[in-house]
């Protein structure tokens, strides 16, 4: 019987084998390749800093903190949307980066329902990021990602093909978007709220989309300390590679150079928290638990495998945030 083209790809992408991956080399100079590498991949190259412009759009007292809505310009004419929560009675507090996943916009990290189904989304799989960071003692951060949201989505969903297709044809991706999103943020925590928040200790965490782009963003952005991509780290011939994802979780060639586990190892020596669902069906754990071991091993090689814990969730795919926060602060010492 014929194979259809699908069938010949998958099969192909079995037998590719990535040229860069660390393989025990001098690790400064791997990283500092493997990053160059990564960011043209990406096409990060295409993009040019900008002056913020950042306007904070109100300030008002929530729940248990006190909640800044401002956007900012990542870019020339475009602005990106956020808010900042500031925990009730913490002195400049460590910084958490929410990253909603593949959803309908950054309302469901702050855990406030706002379509058909979200509620069931936001305490179905703990994705109310915002809230249990707060909690926990963190500012947090909702950072409205590109095609979710107020930044292209609607109540059916986010919208990323069209998006993500002309973003190709101009030598960008998508994941490089919202990782250039994410660095500039830290611009703006340093330059506008550093008198509110601990600027030495941000950290980064998404579920699934959000997951990514902290997988990416992690292996590039040294300011960020502690990475928790959760529901995302995956071998690409096992997860994005086998099946059905969204366009925004694709980059040109990767496969050639990296495998997920590269991304690890180059954000060493930041702490890392990698969260996997036991039953996730589109980033099975066996491949999920060959990207963890792979990336850890500069971790070992350095004497710090303990920097490094991979959560393996009682579920599907989702976030877990009992399992997932002890190990935030035993790392962080807050």
């Amino acid at each position: 019987m014929m194979k259809t083209a699908y069938e010949y790809n998958k099969e192909r992408i079995e037998t590719v084998k990535p040229s860069m991956s660390y393989a025990g080399e001098d690790f400064d100079a791997w990283r500092q390749s493997s990053r160059e590498k990564l960011s043209q991949l990406l096409g990060l190259d295409k993009f040019s800093k900008t002056e913020p412009k950042t306007e904070i759009e109100y300030e008002k007292k929530v729940e248990g903190a006190t909640e800044i809505r401002f956007t900012f310009q990542s870019e020339d004419g475009y602005r990106v949307p956020c808010h900042l929560l500031l925990p009730d009675g913490i002195v400049n507090p460590p910084v958490m980066i929410c990253l909603q996943g593949h959803s309908k916009g950054m309302h469901i990290s702050l855990g406030r329902p706002k379509y058909d189904g979200d509620e069931r989304s936001i305490q179905g799989g703990d994705r109310n990021f915002c809230q249990r960071a707060i909690q926990e003692g963190f500012a947090a951060v909702a950072l409205e990602q590109r095609n979710f949201g107020e930044c292209g989505g609607d109540e059916t969903g986010p919208k990323c093909f069209e998006s993500a297709m002309t973003a190709l044809l101009m030598g960008r991706t998508t994941i490089a978007e919202r990782v250039w999103d994410i660095m500039r943020l830290i611009d703006v925590l340093e330059n506008e709220f550093a008198d509110k928040v601990d600027i030495h200790t941000i950290c980064c965490m998404g579920n699934s989309g959000g997951g990514t782009a902290t997988a990416y963003v992690a292996a590039l952005e040294d300011r960020i300390v502690l990475a928790m991509p959760s529901c995302a780290m995956c071998t690409y011939k096992d997860s994005i590679g086998a099946m059905h994802h969204c366009a925004c979780n694709y980059v040109p060639k990767i496969a050639e150079y990296f495998d997920m586990g590269d991304l690890l190892t180059m954000a060493y020596p930041k702490y890392y928290i990698q969260v996997s669902g036991i039953e996730d069906p589109i980033f099975p754990i066996t491949a999920a638990e060959k990207v963890f071991e792979k990336g850890k091993l500069v971790y070992d090689a350095q004497g710090v495998g303990e920097r490094c814990t991979l959560i393996r969730g009682n579920g599907g795919h989702r976030f877990y945030a009992d399992d997932a926060w002890p190990i935030v602060h035993q790392y962080l010492g807050v």
